[in-house]
Parts: structure tokens; C-alpha cells; sequence
């Protein structure tokens, strides 16, 4: 029953043992604000969700904290080209601070239509520049760092153990390499601070060095710092986080504390399409793009259980299609149960025991399957299944609390009448009208149903 997780910086899966009695202090890397979020992005978010709930299925309070990155992230790795935030105004024909406020709108609306509970602290970039300045300052008393004509950088060459977390090997690197605006010493050396220079941004801020902005990796220092100390149990991300993101993450906060912020790192896989991970923003890879297509939300987020967090995901609307249907089986089922009944603690201890076994979702998906065909009664299979979902977060009771407007069940008799007596343009004009309203009406020999479509 011990829950256990693979730790991305150790590379082994360990027991989770918390610093704190308190509380388990959790940080996610959130967005880049600069568009929407597509399914593969959201993929992350839905992992996060899913260890948050595990940690409270084990007793456990947990403090999450999310950066939103709306500064900051280059369109290089390597430090080169222009910020994401200044190039998706231009795309957008707005201004950062306006597209900054919008996708970050957007991202926590698709969070709530997948179900994923906000983190408790939500912490914008440029919202924490003193603390972000106050950093590099201390970075730069302990001398890690460099000015170049560009900006200030971290020089990796000072720290002993850098790129532990990737296995990255230093050698081969060639000293004094070029990038696009200014020198570094070291090709895996990083921007801490870049100056504006002759070019005026719509996101720059005066720092005691000169007129610029924060690197991206800084903030995420500077936040889980201020937020959750200078050690803290876990931190997640994306497998794509691991060889600059987190590795530079690292490195600022050995540099500044003498050790490795998280006690855990873990990393979830690509949701990828065909051989390729998703990393276009397409309309129809955005969860808004499902939705108009008639997609339950909580279908994507069941599709995602299918998979383990850290196994790469295929993608295609045949598997998502099959996840509606699964998911639509469990709510009937759930409907159709009884209420009243009593957890089985049988089935509740093999949940915990293969969610506590680095949150195994496909075994556990298994065993509600397992639970639906036993013999139990069936209000115990109900309390039973419900009890799970409040670690899985599928609503599965969403069927049974259903209740359908008056004005939706009048537009559907009306429809009725109209197929009866043969008006078919009629209704097909009130069925569009229904869909509009986000109801579904199925026909029968007896009459109709009505399900919502979101």
C-alpha cells in the first residue's frame, strides 16, 4: 500500500516519504501563455491532477503551486530569437500583457472542462520580478554568473554536478560559441537576464544590470522558492522539461542553497500522434476543437488514463471515439446502480494499492472494469465506483445528476411531433437547435432521449 514514484533525478521509483508533516508541497510547470493549450500540452496537467489526487487518496494535504509563464520563454532553448509572448502578440495583432490575460483564461477553462483542480497558488512571471532579480543577484554574489552584451548568464562551468538530471556530459562543448545576440563561454551556460538593447519590448523592466527581462528557467526558481521553500517534495513537468528546463532549474538553486530543490522529479510522457509528439496548437487538437466535434471532455481524460504518465500516448480520434464510449458505459452503470451502499474495502485496497504503485492508471481502469462484472450488489458496486472516481475524476455520476432543461425537453417533443407528422425540415432545424444548446437527442420506437453533449 506504500505509495511509490519513479524519480526522474535518481532514476529509480522510491517511497514517497514527505519533508513535512504539514503538508506536501507540490510545484507544476505551467504554461506559456502565448496561445491555447492543445491536447498534448494538457496531457501534463491532467498528470499533475491525477498524483494530486493520489496524495490525498493517501491522506496527504497538498499545497500545489503553478507558475504561468507570460515573459520570459524564448522561441530557442538556446537562448536565441525572441520572446514567445512578444512574437504571439504580433500573431494575434494584440498586445502581450492582452494575449497574456486571454490564453491564460483559457488554459484554467480548459482545466475546469477536464476536471483538474486548480493549484493552490497560481504565479504569474511578471508578477515576481523583484524576487526573480533578488535571485540572480544571489546567484551573482556566489560568482555563477557573467555579463555578455546581451545579458546576463549562468556559467555552468562553476557547478560540479550540472546536467545531472539528463546525464548531460560537458565534454565536447566548445567555450565562446555564438549565439545570436552576444557571446556565452560554455554552450550549456543560460540567459538569467537579457537586456532590451535598441529594441523596444512591450514586456521589459530596469534591473541593476540594464533595461530587459527574467530568463525563462529563473521564474520557476525564484516562485517554488518564495512559495515553497528552498526544498520542497515534489516538482512536475513534461519529459521535454528535462534536459535544459529542469536541468537549469537545478543548477540556479544549487548554485544559490547548496542542494536540489525537489525531492522528487517526475516527468510525464508525450501524448503523440503517429510517430510524432502533438506540438501544434491545430484547431482540431484543442480541446475546444473536441468539444465541436461533439467529444465529452472527460473522454480525453479517460483516453489519458488508459496510459502510464510516463509511456508516450498515441492519439487518434478512433482511440478517443472508444473512450467516450467506455466512459458513457460507466456513467449508465453508475445511473442504473442504487445508491446507499457501503465501500468494498477489498476492491478499495487493490485501487490504492495500483495507484500507490507510481499511479498505475491502466491497472486501475482494469479493475473498475473487474468491480462492474463481480457479483457484488449492485449500490456497492456504485459507492465503490464513485469512491474511485474521486481519485480519477471522471465525474461518473454526471448521468445520474443529469437533469435535462424544460425548455430542451420542449424543443426535443416538438421535434417529435414534426418527425410524426413529416415536417422532417422542421425538425432537422430543431435538432440542430438542441446540438446548439449542447444536448444530443437519440431516437427510439417508443420516442427519444436526450444526453448532454459536454
Amino acid at each position: 500500500m506504500e505509495l511509490t514514484l519513479y524519480d526522474s533525478y535518481q532514476r529509480v521509483k522510491r517511497p514517497f516519504i514527505p519533508l513535512s508533516d504539514t503538508a506536501v508541497g507540490l510545484y507544476s510547470c505551467g504554461p506559456t501563455v502565448y496561445d491555447y493549450a492543445h491536447i498534448g500540452n494538457l496531457r501534463s496537467y491532467l498528470f499533475a491532477d491525477l498524483l494530486k489526487r493520489t496524495l490525498r487518496l493517501n491522506g496527504y494535504r497538498v499545497n500545489h503551486v503553478m507558475n504561468i509563464t507570460d515573459v520570459g520563454h524564448l522561441v530557442s532553448d538556446g537562448d536565441e530569437g525572441e520572446d514567445k509572448m512578444e512574437k504571439g502578440a504580433r500573431k494575434h495583432q494584440s498586445s502581450a500583457w492582452q494575449i497574456a490575460k486571454y490564453f491564460e483564461k483559457a488554459f484554467l477553462a480548459d482545466l475546469k472542462r477536464l476536471g483538474i483542480g486548480l493549484p493552490d497558488t497560481l504565479c504569474r512571471a511578471t508578477e515576481h520580478i523583484e524576487e526573480q532579480i533578488r535571485y540572480i543577484q544571489a546567484l551573482e554574489s556566489k560568482g555563477f554568473t557573467y555579463h555578455t552584451p546581451d545579458g546576463i548568464y549562468f556559467d555552468t562551468s562553476k557547478l560540479k554536478n550540472y546536467g545531472h538530471l539528463a546525464r548531460l556530459k560537458a565534454q565536447g562543448l566548445k567555450a565562446g560559441a555564438r549565439v545570436e545576440m552576444g557571446e556565452k563561454k560554455h554552450l550549456s551556460d543560460f540567459a538569467l537576464w537579457k537586456f532590451s538593447g535598441d529594441v523596444r519590448r512591450q514586456m521589459q523592466w530596469d534591473s541593476p544590470w540594464g533595461t530587459g527581462f527574467p530568463g525563462w528557467h529563473i521564474e520557476c526558481s525564484a516562485m517554488s522558492e518564495k512559495y515553497l521553500g528552498e526544498r520542497f517534495d515534489i516538482h512536475t513537468g513534461g519529459t521535454d522539461h528535462i534536459s535544459v528546463h529542469h536541468s537549469n532549474e537545478i543548477a540556479q538553486s544549487e548554485a544559490k542553497n547548496g542542494h536540489v530543490p525537489a525531492n522528487f522529479w517526475l516527468h510525464g510522457a508525450f501524448l503523440q500522434l503517429g510517430s510524432q509528439k502533438i506540438s501544434k496548437s491545430g484547431q482540431s487538437l484543442l480541446l475546444r476543437g473536441l468539444l465541436e466535434q461533439g467529444f465529452d471532455p472527460m473522454a480525453l481524460r479517460y483516453l489519458n488514463l488508459t496510459g502510464h504518465y510516463r509511456s508516450e500516448l498515441n492519439f487518434t480520434f478512433e482511440a478517443l471515439k472508444g473512450a467516450a464510449t467506455a466512459l458513457n458505459r460507466l456513467r449508465k452503470h453508475v445511473a442504473s446502480w442504487p445508491e446507499g451502499g457501503e465501500i468494498d474495502s477489498d476492491y478499495a485496497e487493490q485501487f490504492k494499492s495500483k495507484l500507490n504503485d507510481d499511479l498505475n492508471t491502466p491497472r486501475a481502469l482494469a479493475l473498475i472494469w473487474k468491480l462492474i462484472d463481480s457479483e457484488l450488489p449492485p449500490e456497492t458496486k456504485r459507492a465503490t465506483l464513485v469512491w474511485f472516481d474521486e481519485t480519477l475524476g471522471l465525474d461518473l455520476e454526471y448521468q445520474a445528476q443529469l437533469v435535462i432543461p424544460q425548455e430542451i425537453i420542449a424543443l426535443a417533443e416538438k421535434r417529435f411531433e414534426a418527425r410524426s407528422s413529416g415536417q422532417w425540415q422542421q425538425a432537422d432545424e430543431l435538432r440542430q437547435a438542441i446540438l446548439e444548446a449542447g444536448f444530443e437527442i437519440k431516437d427510439s420506437q417508443n420516442g427519444f432521449t436526450l444526453e448532454s453533449r459536454v
